[in-house]
Parts: structure tokens; sequence; C-alpha cells
């Protein structure tokens, strides 16, 4: 692999960080930048100068991972040369389809050609779709490739997110990167490092991603009685406290972030499906603990591996990020300890992360975790 590295900050022109002699050729273009930045009209023919016959996808994000450093308001590009592997990119728009993320991804999987394939890497818009449903419609087609990725940011404000392949940004786009090749070794790993805390509570009732009742009692009355004071600061504080959800079917516990609450029901939308039956329980936040998660996932990605990864994109949650504050790039330096300081880095924060549990190839969604895919040709 060959790469090039570039960063836009807010009011400036692109700087270099990582560059060839000659020029890419055919690279995967990896845009992560701030929603405003990317709504730019010019922001698609800018890149393309640069890479001509580049494949660009964007993604907009709650904060931008460029080597060990998170940035903000800002834009990053990563451009990638496979030198014995290939890579195809499709697309498809959740507004298209009537925000049903089954049938998005059904549709999505379809496109892809399965023969050979290795690997299927995610960039989703994050504010209204359901990642569980997402990857329920993908996975119905592939059954011998992981899934990761991650869903789009919009920073704290939870406005609107934005992406695109090969064009400007918009709402709704979903973009699936299928990767192939003999010689590409891809692992991946995610893992939390959040504290469970209070007594459990089962999901007596619940509408796919939307909680209702909690012990036959109101949801979001209990949830507000756990916050106190921040409880004003819905749903932002919501961040800060998100559910462990043990689901009767699964061995693991996923992580669920409140994105926003519905005060008529009294009812909370989370990031994924909680299904009923559930065991749920608090969480909250020790930095240490979660910048040891961060650490735990990349010895996880780096267990099994032949080969030292030559990129590696990172995908950390916004709830991560507004804990940790000015820390929140221990996290990026605990995971470039582990896989290499030679490792090129790219990824982004947001809204959730994709990826299978440890041992497993069927993907699930997470929130508040630290998940990174591992390449190396």
């Amino acid at each position: 692999m060959r790469f090039q590295q570039f960063e836009k900050k807010k009011n400036q022109n692109w700087t270099k960080r990582v560059s060839t002699e000659t020029p890419l050729k055919k690279p995967l273009v990896l845009v992560f930048g701030n929603r405003y930045a990317l709504e730019d009209e010019n922001i698609y023919e800018e890149v393309k100068q640069l890479f001509p016959d580049g494949e660009i996808v964007f993604g907009s994000t709650a904060g931008e991972i460029i080597g060990d450093k998170v940035l903000e308001d800002s834009i990053t590009l990563t451009a990638i040369e496979f030198k014995k592997s290939k890579y195809a990119i499709f697309r498809e728009n959740s507004i298209d389809n009537s925000k049903d993320a089954v049938a998005l991804g059904e549709k999505l999987i379809q496109k892809v050609p399965k023969e050979g394939l290795k690997h299927v890497f995610i960039v989703s818009e994050g504010s209204f779709v359901n990642g569980s449903a997402l990857i329920q419609g993908l996975e119905t087609e592939i059954d011998n490739a992981a899934i990761t990725g991650g869903l789009c940011g919009d920073d704290s404000r939870f406005e609107k997110t934005i992406s695109a392949y090969n064009e400007n940004p918009k709402e709704g786009e979903v973009i699936l990167i299928a990767f192939y090749g003999d010689s590409l070794e891809i692992s991946f790993a995610q893992y939390g490092g959040w504290t469970p805390f209070g007594p459990e509570r089962i999901i007596t009732k619940s509408d796919n991603n939307i909680l209702y009742e909690l012990d036959n009692l109101p949801a979001l009355d209990l949830y507000k009685k756990y916050l106190g004071e921040k409880a004003s600061e819905l749903p932002q504080s919501a961040l800060l406290y998100p559910l462990s959800v043990k689901s009767k079917d699964k061995k693991e516990s996923i992580v669920r972030t409140i994105l926003t609450i519905d005060e008529e029901t009294n009812a909370m939308i989370l990031a994924g499906d909680v299904p009923e039956g559930s065991t749920v329980q608090l969480m909250m936040a020790n930095i240490d603990h979660i910048v040891d998660g961060a650490l735990q996932a990349a010895e996880l990605g780096m267990k099994n591996r032949t080969n030292k990864p030559e990129l590696a994109i990172l995908i950390s949650c916004i709830g991560r990020k507004l804990v940790m504050d000015q820390r929140v790039e221990e996290e990026i330096e605990e995971v470039i300890e582990s896989i290499g300081q030679q490792t090129i880095v790219s990824g982004f924060y947001s809204y959730g992360e994709l990826a299978p549990f440890e041992g497993n190839i069927n993907c699930e969604l997470h929130n508040q975790t630290m998940t990174l895919t591992l390449f190396s040709e």
C-alpha cells in the first residue's frame, strides 16, 4: 500500500501530513470532516483536483482522527493505493428507501459481487438510520465476510449528518466499500471500558430502537431519576450515561446510547434496537477505564495477525470524546502504541460503531466503543 494524508483546518488550505514522491494510482480516498466544512459546495471538486482518478468517500464526524491527533472543525483526507488488492464502492440513500434500513441494507448488499469478497466497510448517515436494522439487511447475503464501519456524526449538535461517494456530501447516504484480494489481511476489534452501576431492569415494552418501559414503568421517568440535575440537559447528558443491554439470545452485552427523548410518550429513542425481555443496566465513565478499553481493542485487533498493519481506520464514539475531553488523544495514543508507530491512522468520532464481537463474524451496532479495522497487503 502507498498513502497520502492531508488535513484542512478552518479557513486554511490543505496541508500534507504523509506524502509519496509519485502520484497514487486509482486511490481510495477517505474524507472525514466537520459537517459545516463538508457542506462547502466546492469540497468534492477540491478533493477531485488532488486525486483526479480517486474514488472519494465523504463522511461527517463528531471529531476527526488522523495520526495520533484528534481534530475539530477540520477535514482529514487519507488516500490509499492498493498494490495487490481491489475494492469496489456502492451507495444507497436512506431517504429514497423511506428510511427503511433493512430494505436499504438488502438493496446495497445485492449490488456487491460476492466472489472473493474479503471485507465490507460502511460509512453511513447517522441522524436517523437504525444501525441494527441496517446490519440485518446487509447480512442477508453475506456469511463469510465481516462488516465494520460507523455512523457519521455532527459534533454534539445532532442536527444532521452528511456523506457521499464521488459527489458533494448530502443527507441519507450509506456507502459500502467492498474489499477483495488473497494478499489482503484485515482484522478488527471493538471494546468499551464503561462501568455498569445501579440495579438491573427488564425491558417490558419497546419497539425496535424505541424504549418505552422498564419493569413496567416509564423508561424515561426512571432514567431522569438516575440523572438527577443532569436530566435538564437531555439528550446531550445521555451520552455520559449509556445503557448496557443484554438480549436473551445474545452472549455479549451491547452498549446503547440515547439519541433523543420523547416527552409525550415518556420514551427514549436509542441508536439501535433494544428488544423486549432484555436486561438493562446504567453505565458511567471512568476515564482511565475508557482509555484502557481502547488499548484492549487494539490488542484484540492485533491478536491473530500474520503481518503488521499498514492502515488502521479507527471509529470511536462521540460519548467517549465528550467524557475524555482534553484527554481524548490518550485513547488514540494507546492504540498506536499497540499497533505500531509505522501504521497510517485515519478515522472519526461517530454516532455508532459497527464491528463483530471477538471470535465472531456477525456484525453488531455498538455505542461508546472504540473500534478499529486493520489492513495490510
